[in-house]
Formats: structure tokens, sequence, C-alpha cells
């Protein structure tokens, strides 16, 4: 392989934004509280978090909406403070829309190019390759009163994309379209990006948008970012008891380390029961308060834990009686309370892990199986 070669796999990926130190104040609350991360180019960015984190508020201070009270927002290397939204390389889909209810289609997605006072072939080439990439061919002349709801948000999105923005912004684009449209959308949102392969910031509070349509996400609480990383390490290794909840683990054991050697540990919650786990290498041993489960991932056999199914000697078993059965279709969600404790086990329960001759009923007894992979530690 030749150095050249070499040079080319080792390169990094360009930073698209960068944003350093910033603070959002408003009075008695800090919306945004030393917020430093960068995001690369190409790449899907997602803010993720409960109503109030102050994520809507970091994108606006990007876009230029809002102004910092600390810190430096960087698009494509340039510190861009001091300029006003129109003059940043940036451009923002709303939840709303914001269409001009007086312009069709066309009208929609040309009129920042007509403000920038391109010559009309240059403009007319470059909506309709718009128009063709948001699949709205042959709504040119419809106007916004005329277009579903995920019409209007593909005419919003291909406004914003024909600026060629650095970053496009998004607001929440998806929160006010039903269920089978949002799901549509993250498909064709996703669709879109890879085909411009322009970087899109994304603020959500849902976590399968994010899980499906990010390349990395952030975890955002009041105001502090709490977890970077793609949907796997998110979804699978929360690090804090709030990402674990936010993130579907329903089974959060609160305790404490009660011996740790030979790359092992021993934790005991507080209802006393104990689990051996490889000791992480990435946090300290007398900061671990607890760990997560996700209720897929707990396998359920009825009976008691003297004639249990074969298993790893390091999995945790538990017993516990069913208090409910929920039926969703696609999977059963079990409701276990644990023997002689408080606590209440949630599990799934696919269709195919329900074999036909498997009694799961209300008052069954049962013996809950974590196996040694299915529980991440927590700090926090």
């Amino acid at each position: 392989m030749s150095g050249s070669d070499t040079q080319s796999n080792d390169k990094k990926p360009a930073i698209c934004l960068e944003i350093k130190d910033v603070v959002k104040q408003f009075p008695g609350v800090t919306a945004v509280d030393h917020i430093s991360l960068e995001i690369q180019e190409g790449e899907i960015f997602s803010f993720l978090g409960p109503s109030g984190c102050g994520k809507s508020t970091l994108l606006r201070v990007v876009a230029g909406l809002e102004n910092q009270d600390q810190g430096d927002i960087l698009i494509a290397g340039k510190v861009v403070n001091a300029l006003p939204p129109y003059k940043r390389d940036c451009s923002t889909v709303f939840q709303s829309h914001a269409l001009f209810p007086h312009m069709d289609v066309t009208g929609n997605i040309g009129f920042g190019l007509v403000e920038r006072k391109l010559p009309k072939a240059e403009i007319k080439e470059r909506v309709q390759a718009k128009i063709d990439l948001v699949n709205m061919g042959g709504m040119e002349d419809r106007y916004p009163h005329q277009l579903s709801g995920g019409q209007m948000q593909r005419v919003a999105l291909a406004r914003s994309l024909v600026l060629e923005p650095t970053v496009l912004l998004l607001d929440e684009p998806l929160a006010a379209l039903d269920r089978k449209l949002r799901k549509e959308m993250q498909v064709e949102l996703k669709r879109i990006q890879r085909e411009v392969g322009t970087t899109f910031l994304n603020v959500t509070h849902d976590q399968k948008e994010a899980l499906s349509l990010s390349d990395r996400i952030a975890v955002m609480k009041d105001g502090v970012l709490l977890q970077i990383g793609t949907p796997a390490e998110i979804y699978e290794t929360p690090r804090t008891r709030f990402v674990a909840s936010f993130m579907g683990a329903s089974n959060i054991f609160s305790g404490n380390v009660v011996s740790a050697s030979d790359g092992k540990i021993k934790f005991q919650t507080e209802e006393g029961l104990q689990v051996i786990l490889p000791e992480p290498a990435d946090m300290a041993v007398d900061q671990i308060s607890g760990f997560s489960v996700h209720p897929e991932l707990i396998e359920l056999q009825p009976g008691n834990v003297d004639s249990p199914a074969a298993g790893s000697a390091e999995d945790m078993l538990v017993e516990g009686t069913i208090k409910e059965v929920f039926y969703l279709g696609d999977f059963s969600e079990i409701s276990v309370q644990v023997n002689n404790t408080d606590t209440a086990l949630t599990i799934y329960l696919s269709r195919s892990c329900n074999e036909p001759d498997t009694r799961i009923a209300q008052g069954q007894p049962v013996v809950a199986r974590f196996p040694a992979g299915s529980m991440n530690l927590l700090v926090g």
C-alpha cells in the first residue's frame, strides 16, 4: 500500500459544526449549560431529550435565532456568533412547516433563491431538482392548504435544501405527523440526506425517531449533555439512570458493588439480589450505583429456581409471580412481582418465544433469567 493510500484511509471526517462551551440563560433557568461538541460533515446528529431539556434552545442558538450568553458557534470552521440567521450557512425546517400560504409549491421552494437574486433559469433548475428529490413531482402548482402534512413537510425540506446549506437544522420536524406518516418520513429523511450529503442536526423527543434516523445521538437533560454515542451505544449501554430510563430500560436496579477481584465485580441490589458482572474498563467501581436491563432481554420460564433451564453460571435468576399480562400483538408485556420485594419487572415476550405449551397467566409462579450480557452498569 502506498503512503498516499494510507493517508487517505486515515483521514478523519471534517468538522462541519462546532459548539464550544455554549451557555444560554433565561430568567431563573439555564437552558444550555456549558455544552461543547463537534458534528462531522455528512452525518445525521440528533439532540434527544424530554420537553424543556434545552435541545430546541441549543438549535436556535446555532441558527442565530437566540444569542448565547457564553461560548462560540463555528460553522465550517468559521465563528458565526455575530452573524444574523440569514448570513449563517445553515437553514431550518420547523415543526410548523412555516410555508407561505399565498405561494404554490414551486414558489415556496424557490423563495430563498429569488431573494438571493439568482438567474431565473438557475432557480427553475434547482427548484425542479429538489421537487424531484422529495417526490413532489406533479404537485408544483398546489398551495399549502391543498397538501397533506407529510407533503407540506417535504416542501419545507426542499425549500431549505435548495439553498445548499452546510448544515440543515430540523426542529421536531415530524412531531405533527401521525404515527404511520412519521415512520414513512423517517425513511424519506434518511434517504434524502444520503443523496444530498448535507449535515443534518435534528431535535426530537421521540426515542424511536432518533434511533432510526441518526448516525449519532446526544441525550440532554436540564441543559446538559448526558451521553453522546451511536444509536446502538445509547440504547444498549446507557451510562446513567436517566438515559437508561429514557431509552426504555424499564428494569433499573439500585445498589452497590460489594466486592471486586479478578476482573469481576459482585453487585448487590437494594432488594438483596446479587449478580456477578465483568469489571468495567471505563467506569470506576465506586461510582457504580445500579444496572439496567431492557424488557426484551429477560427470559421467562414457569416454575422456580430449583428447576431452571440451562444457562450461564453468571446469569441472574429471580423468582416471582406474574401480576399482569398485556397482549400487544407482536409481543406480550408481562409484569412480574419479585418475591419478597416491592420490585415489579417488565418483560417483553415475543410471539416466537411464547410456545403453545408454555402457560403464561396471571398468578403463575415464574423465574426471570437475566443473561449475563443483558445487564448494563450505571453511574449516577
